[in-house]
């Protein structure tokens, strides 16, 4: 039997990663919040569907990506302990511009936007919370842009690895080739030295 996180233990993660909630925001965060667990290759969010909704990764992979022209072009990868949103959704009340998927068993926090606004216009700590996961996610894509336009396919591979070292053991090589914005053969080469030109 799988051992299910409540939404307390949930919370403290959240304390400890980003900051303590007052006694009273953390109920509030309760009562709008539920947990579910995904299994692995999980769809969660597809293209051109509304998905208002903050999660918080408690375990697991999760993967943003493209279907253009018949490739699956990965966006970006998150982990346990991040916050994340499909932008074009949360931000924008548009239809996602791209899929979320499950890269192994997740188990997610999922708060509706409404939601996580009443909160934050309630609960200053909330507030404060939600703006630093929103920073660290314009962070994220900062230094995503950057490394695709001035770093060379061995800068943005080391530079994965300095981040994430086990990225290799949890998301797939085509995927993480493609995120990086090269081939499988060129990903390989660069993985083993032996083989670089």
């Amino acid at each position: 039997m799988d051992n299910v996180i409540s939404i307390d233990d949930t919370i403290n993660l959240i304390d400890k990663r980003y900051l303590k909630l007052k006694p009273e925001s953390r109920e509030a965060l309760k009562e709008c919040s539920r947990i579910e667990i995904f299994d692995k290759h999980t769809i969660i969010i597809k293209e051109n569907q509304y998905a208002e909704i903050l999660i918080f990764i408690v375990t697991g992979v999760l993967r943003a990506y493209y279907l253009k022209e018949g490739k699956d072009i990965s966006d970006w990868f998150s982990f346990e302990g991040d916050f994340i949103c499909e932008r074009s959704s949360f931000f924008l009340d548009m239809p996602s511009s791209h899929y979320i998927e499950t890269l192994e068993k997740t188990t997610l926090m999922i708060i509706p936007k409404k939601a996580i606004l009443e909160l934050c216009d309630q609960h200053h700590d909330i507030e404060k919370l939600a703006r630093y996961a929103v920073t660290q996610s314009v962070i994220k894509l900062q230094q995503r842009l950057v490394s695709l336009q001035f770093e060379t396919a061995l800068q943005k591979y080391t530079n994965l690895i300095a981040i994430r070292p086990d990225i290799t053991q949890r998301v797939p090589l085509g995927h993480i080739a493609s995120f990086l914005g090269i081939t499988l053969e060129t990903l390989s080469r660069i993985r083993n030295p032996k083989n670089r030109i």
